[in-house]
């Protein structure tokens, strides 16, 4: 299989007042394309951090973080910028949605910050929400949605443009088993059709049982995890 993303004896430590908080110190995984893998853990074990160096949202104090062989850490931040835009889709638990502007102006943002022009995007920006079950409230303000469908509109924003990886930190963690389900399956649909890597952070014993590979990030280091 191809791999996307390898850690090599990757760790990272967080200067504190109290000094430092090292979270791991050696993490060695490989992220295959097209693949739906799960990292769960208890809060405060490292699972979002890794996700941030993923997305270079961060770094590492030792070791290297590399994307098709290339060490992310040489990458310009003009560079890191265009790969988030263009190669990766992010979703969090707080979907970051901004509330005076509608589904549809959310979802294009993105887009329009990337250089695209509203005309060409919006007709893609149509069939996204309609694929996330939203063509009725597309003109909704975003105060006027439920939790369920602010995180779709969430996930319609991260694959607007077709990234190749999606990466997602506890895309069910404010919602009911009901929806959370609805938008585990949603997830499941954008990897298989889409050819999508996944990549989830999450509680969520259902959502990381249904991934095709689960890891657990323990004391620094990871397990694989059998959720069967």
């Amino acid at each position: 299989m191809t791999e996307l993303f390898s850690f090599h004896n990757v760790g990272k430590t967080f200067s504190m007042p109290g000094g430092d908080l090292e979270i791991f110190k050696s993490i060695c995984l490989d992220v295959h394309a097209g693949e739906m893998l799960g990292i769960v853990g208890a809060s405060g074990s490292g699972k979002s951090t890794l996700l941030h160096l993923m997305g270079t949202l961060d770094s590492p104090s030792v070791g290297k973080v590399c994307f098709e062989g290339h060490d992310m850490a040489l990458m310009t931040p003009n560079q890191k910028a265009v790969f988030r835009n263009r190669t990766l889709g992010f979703v969090f638990q707080f979907h970051h949605l901004l509330p005076e502007f509608s589904a549809l102006e959310n979802v294009i943002m993105p887009a329009l910050i990337g250089g695209i022009t509203r005309k060409a995007v919006l007709p893609h920006a149509y069939e996204m929400l309609e694929r996330v079950g939203l063509e009725t409230r597309m003109r909704s303000k975003i105060a006027t949605l439920s939790g369920g469908e602010r995180q779709r509109v969430a996930i319609a924003r991260a694959v607007l443009l077709r990234p190749r990886v999606l990466l997602a930190d506890e895309p069910t963690g404010n919602l009911d088993e009901a929806t959370g389900a609805q938008v585990s399956a949603l997830l499941h649909d954008l990897n298989r059709e889409l050819g999508m890597t996944l990549v989830v952070v999450t509680h969520n014993r259902e959502l990381a049982a249904g991934m095709d590979r689960t890891l657990e990030l323990k004391a620094g280091t990871l397990y694989e995890k059998n959720l069967a």
